[in-house]
């Protein structure tokens, strides 16, 4: 027993696991427990005596109950079995276990066994571990007791405990608790069905032994049965034909039992009268299937054998079978699938009112099909009357009316009365289709009359709703949130509140839809009671509601207590309090009436509505029309407003009649009728057709022509008028709706084609306001006038009618299917629209891209002159191109050529203003105290570079040219200059090629940087830099700076020869001067004046000479030179002494000698004698 006890406590733990775990038993479950529960149980529950249930605990006892206890399977079943024995003697009973239930008519009682675990706990008492229930058996059939378990056990259990957890209807919805309501009415409903069926009595054949054995006898052979069967003497046996004769016509008798029986429709329910026919059907199918049986046929062929014709004859015809059959087949097209169960299985309000619907579409669909009575179509539609009550009133006594709020409340009568609407709708279909049929099968006349069985319901439902809607308004105007509440609630020592609710408590006791006599008394005595105690509260609410009329001011104030107190107007006590105020009220409707007059006399075009509903696109006429309305409905408001104060029939006293009079005087003003005429009187005398071409050329008055659209505004003024009068319940004539229709199927088109001209329009001006971009939108704008060439053919009538559009056209033109014709033309508006839509894209973009290049462009005249600078701009162009490039518009190459002459000329400018400039500074004076001292020079010229930032900021701070130094140096006794004058030469030239190359190397604008380059020696041979620019200066400006550079090496030159010059100290020999010289001292004195004069170049205290962007050091050269000079000029001027005092003692000798000579001479010698020396 251990594997078992085992198997138990695992099976009971996993079972139970909420509670706390056990302990874990090793015994098994101990049958004698199980046996003293039965000794307890069976006597009250089944009526068994203790004796008779030995038969119960027999030897195999103790092992089912065992296998009971531990097997997952939960039942196990007691039966009770009455024996059978002879009449007189007491019935006895014996008694069996079970885990197997069968069905048989001894079975007295069946109690079934249920466990609520999957094992059965010894521990614990069985009566909390088990179920058990009474399956009552015998003679009659279960469906009673069925129907008793579910309709009075199961199913309320189910709904108790759905109510009690209110998880609200979303909640159960997703559960499907719902759809488990709509299993258990349909489990009640087929039960009740199965209870209710009329039976149909069995009908079985008699046949003879002899028949049979002969039928058998040729079944077993393989042949088809035949008389020959039967030995040959019995068919001329008297006896034996006698005895089947008597058995066909016993056969007679059972079948006319089927095929004449019927039932009373007005008794029982629809439900029976549907089984009844069905059930019928099936009955006489069986007869059928019994008569085509070999054993009737054998019967009927030994018969006929035998001569007796009168009883094989008119069998057929004397059963009424084939009759019977017809009928009950055609009675059945209505019978089968009756939808009676979608009523009797409804759980809700909705569910009823769809299957009402469901119900008559087939009995109104199939009473044309089958002839049905109509006789007995009435009373089945009164019982399904009565099915329908029945349901109505379980639903709604479910929802405890009284108890449920009055929103809840409202909502269900509201959807009660819709489902009684429905009904009568239903009925008066019906009734039609009744009529119709009677006069069509020519049937006996009987009024068509259905004397519905919830008439009673109906009633109290509709009278119900509107008592509990007056109590609902007393009850929220003595509530605390309203006027009577706070601190009038307790008047007169009574508290209104607390005073309604216990009026109400009267009739929440009783069954308000119990609509028997006894109920109807109830209901009176529970209303009278509630009036009693209301009319209390009544005088009180009458009382307060006197006090505040009489402290109102003026009729507003009195309109506020009215429309505060209104609800209660109802109760006829509260309204017949407030008569006495009808004056005053009056006086005011009428101050309000006159201002809707002086309202009215202001015109509808001079009002704010005009405006306002030219805003929300409301056409003139209607608008009149709508502002007309709505004074005249709040002139109804008015007297609607009076009338609810003062109640019906207020207009019979001699004020109320002049006001009535005055009201409906203005009522006939503001009748819109005429107005409508007019205007169809009006659009009747105009053309106002859609037609003609799309396009016109229109001239305008300054000269010139513009394209438009052929399309008259009041066109579409028009379709806005029909579709808005339309809506305002006017009969606008089938022309002008058609017309309407026309122009509301161009309007979408005709605007498009407007917006799109105008936008083509307004994008022309912008390609005319940016000249520039002409060439690069060419192809958009030649596209955009193909189009409109295009369009210039195509007519209004051809959008108007497609389908018509190829009587216009050569109809060998067009191929295609009719689909193609008739969107050619619309598609010719969007393909137009999408056009003009890119043209305006692509000019928008390119003026924006333009823009950014011209301003670039003009920067380029200003930008600082440096690399960096004009490629930057050069660089935003390029991009901008690029741009241009990607997004395909046409004629860019001839485009950027234009724009590239233009840099061109810029940057020729700036090359040639770059070359003054640079020739300036070149040419500055040669001031060797500036240009000794660069540093200084800089600031000088940044200083004049400020005044002058605007004009020139690019250049006069940044052209600088140093000073190029070059030194006389003398070595190996050789003067000679480092560097050489050359190099002063090549620096120079350099500066002004880097100068001339910031916009010289500059790259060129391309506008093929997105095309492949296929040609390769094309592309290269392709000016990339603007050096070509060098090639293009109108005046000699590019050679000034070139000659300015020669003029300052020759003057270098010529400086510089006179320092080589003094290379000849060191070359010449003294000797060699000496002797060139001679004796002249004309020479030597001239040679010393010249030495002197020479010395000036070297005897000096500077060390450099400055030619402005060039400075000769001659720091070097200028002491050995000087030095060398001294002893030539020495050595030259001790020889030139040696050789003056020789020259002197010469000369004093001769004079002397002379002086001799004279002095020897006499004086007459000399006077006399020619005079010579």
């Amino acid at each position: 027993m251990e594997p078992q006890g085992a198997l138990a406590t695992t099976n009971g733990t996993s079972n139970h696991h909420d509670s706390p775990p056990s302990e874990p038993t090793t015994s098994a479950f101990d049958p004698e427990i199980f046996h003293t529960y039965l000794l307890a149980l069976l006597p009250p529950v089944i009526g068994a005596n203790t004796s008779d249930l030995d038969s119960l605990f027999d030897d195999e006892f103790d092992e089912r109950v065992a296998r009971f206890a531990t097997d997952t399977g939960g039942v196990v079943y007691v039966v009770k079995v009455k024996e059978e024995s002879e009449d007189d003697s007491p019935a006895t009973f014996t008694y069996h276990l079970t885990p197997h239930l069968t069905y048989h008519s001894s079975h007295v009682t069946t109690l079934a066994l249920i466990k609520r675990g999957p094992t059965l706990d010894p521990t614990t008492p069985l009566a909390t571990q088990l179920h058990f229930l009474n399956l009552f058996g015998g003679d009659e059939t279960p469906y009673e007791s069925l129907h008793a378990v579910v309709s009075c056990g199961v199913k309320p259990w189910f709904d108790a405990f759905v109510g009690a957890r209110g998880t609200g209807k979303d909640g159960d919805t997703k559960m499907g608790i719902p759809m488990t309501k709509k299993k258990f009415a349909e489990l009640e409903l087929s039960l009740l069905h199965l209870q209710q069926n009329v039976e149909i009595p069995e009908t079985h054949l008699i046949i003879h032994p002899i028949i049979q054995r002969a039928v058998e006898q040729a079944q077993a052979a393989g042949t088809r049965p035949n008389i020959s069967h039967i030995p040959v003497k019995m068919l001329n046996d008297s006896t034996f034909l006698n005895s089947l004769h008597s058995h066909v016509n016993a056969w007679i008798k059972s079948i006319q039992s089927v095929t004449k029986l019927t039932r009373d429709v007005a008794s029982g329910t629809a439900s029976q009268e549907i089984n009844f026919w069905l059930s019928l059907e099936r009955a006489l199918e069986g007869i059928e299937a019994q008569l085509r049986s070999d054993e009737v046929s054998m019967v009927m062929e030994c018969l006929r054998n035998a001569k007796r014709f009168h009883a094989t004859v008119s069998f057929i015809a004397d059963t009424g079978l084939k009759d019977a059959t017809e009928i009950v087949h055609k009675y059945n097209s209505l019978m089968k699938e009756f939808p009676l169960n979608d009523l009797l299985s409804a759980t809700d309000l909705d569910k009823i009112q769809v299957s009402l619907g469901l119900i008559f579409s087939h009995i109104n669909r199939k009473l044309r099909l089958s002839p049905y009575p109509i006789r007995r179509a009435l009373p089945l539609v009164e019982a399904i009357s009565r099915d329908f009550n029945d349901q109505l009133l379980r639903i709604l006594t479910s929802q405890r009316l009284p108890y449920t709020p009055y929103d809840t409340f409202e909502r269900l009568l509201a959807e009660t009365n819709a489902i009684f609407r429905t009904w009568d709708d239903q009925i008066k279909e019906f009734t039609n289709v009744a009529r119709e049929m009677t006069k069509k099968r020519s049937e006996k006349f009987i009024p068509i009359k259905v004397l519905p069985a919830h008439a009673k319901l109906q009633e109290r439902t509709r009278y119900l709703r509107e008592w509990r809607k007056q109590h609902e308004q007393l009850a929220v105007m003595t509530g605390p949130t309203k006027g009577l509440g706070g601190s009038g609630m307790d008047v007169g020592g009574m508290d209104m509140e607390e005073e309604v609710k216990d009026a109400y408590e009267v009739v929440k006791r009783i069954d308000v839809l119990d609509v028997s006599v006894e109920g109807t008394e109830i209901w009176v005595t529970a209303e009278n009671a509630y009036n009693e105690r209301v009319s209390r509260v009544e005088n009180q609410i009458i009382a307060r509601l006197r006090d505040r009329l009489g402290m109102a001011r003026n009729a507003n104030e009195m309109f506020r207590v009215f429309s505060k107190f209104n609800a209660l107007f109802v109760r006829p006590k509260i309204r017949g309090a407030i008569q006495e105020y009808q004056t005053q009220l009056i006086d005011s409707v009428k101050e309000d009436i006159k201002q809707l007059h002086e309202k009215f006399k202001t015109q509808y075009r001079l009002s704010e509505a005009y405006h306002m509903s030219q805003m929300r696109d409301l056409p003139p006429i209607a608008g009149a029309i709508i502002w007309a309305k709505q004074i005249d409905r709040q002139l109804q408001a008015y007297m609607k407003r009076v009338e609810d104060v003062l109640g019906k029939g207020w207009e019979h006293y001699a004020e109320g009649q002049k006001l009535q009079s005055e009201s409906s005087a203005f009522h006939k003003k503001l009748e819109t009728r005429p107005v409508f005429e007019a205007w169809l009187h009006d659009i009747n005398r105009r053309n106002m057709g859609v037609d003609g071409r799309l396009f016109e050329i229109v001239r305008l008055r300054g000269g010139g022509f513009q394209l438009a659209v052929n399309f008259d505004p009041q066109i579409i003024t028009l379709f806005k008028e029909v579709r808005n009068l339309l809506w305002l319940n006017f009969a606008v004539p089938h022309a002008i709706t058609n017309m309407a229709k026309e122009a509301k199927k161009v309007y979408p088109h005709a605007v498009s084609l407007m917006e799109t001209v105008r936008t083509y329009g307004q994008t022309l001006d912008l390609v005319e306001s940016n000249k520039g971009i002409e060439w690069l939108v060419a192809e958009y704008r030649n596209e955009s006038q193909r189009m409109i060439s295009k369009g210039m053919n195509i007519r209004w009538e051809y959008l108007v009618n497609p389908y018509d559009a190829s009587r216009f056209y050569d109809a060998s033109r067009f191929v295609p299917s009719t689909d193609g014709r008739d969107n050619r033309h619309i598609q010719f508006v969007r393909e137009f629209a999408s056009v003009v839509s890119v043209l305006q894209d692509k000019t928008n973009n390119v003026i924006d891209l333009y823009k950014d290049i011209l301003r670039a462009v003009e920067d380029l005249t200003t930008c600082s002159y440096t690399a960096e600078a004009f490629s930057e701009l050069l660089g935003k162009i390029q991009a901008a191109i690029d741009r241009l490039n990607l997004e395909g518009y046409a004629n860019l190459d001839y485009w950027v050529a234009e724009l590239d002459k233009r840099i061109e000329g810029i940057l020729l400018q700036r090359l040639t203003h770059i070359i003054q400039v640079w020739c300036t500074e070149f040419d500055r004076a040669d001031d060797g105290d500036t240009r000794r001292d660069a540093p200084l020079r800089d600031i000088t010229n940044k200083r004049r570079g400020d005044k002058r930032m605007k004009e020139e900021k690019f250049m006069e701070g940044h052209m600088t040219l140093k000073p190029i130094v070059h030194e006389i140096r003398i070595q190996n006794q050789v003067i000679f200059l480092d560097p050489p004058i050359e190099y002063a030469r090549a620096t120079w030239v350099k500066q002004l090629h880097d100068w001339l190359g910031v916009v010289c190397r500059l790259h060129r604008i391309q506008s093929s940087r997105y095309e492949i380059g296929l040609q390769m020696q094309g592309a290269s041979a392709a000016e990339t830099t603007y050096t070509s620019l060098l090639t293009r200066f109108p005046d000699n400006s590019l050679e000034r700076p070139f000659a300015l550079i020669e003029t300052k090496v020759q003057h270098l030159k010529d400086y510089v020869g006179k320092w080589l010059q003094f290379q000849s100290l060191w070359d010449l020999e003294a000797e060699y001067v000496f002797n060139r010289l001679g004796d002249s001292l004309a020479n030597w004195q001239q040679l010393l004046t010249e030495i002197k004069k020479a010395r000036s170049t070297f005897d000096t205290s500077d060390t450099q000479k400055s030619f402005g962007v060039c400075v000769i050091d001659y720091e070097q050269v200028q002491a050995r030179v000087n030095a060398k000079y001294d002893s030539w000029q020495r050595d030259i001027l001790s020889r030139f002494g040696v050789k003056l005092g020789n020259a002197m003692k010469e000369m004093h000798a001769s004079i002397l000698k002379a002086r001799n000579d004279l002095e020897h001479h006499s004086i007459e010698g000399l006077v006399g004698g020619g005079r010579r020396f």
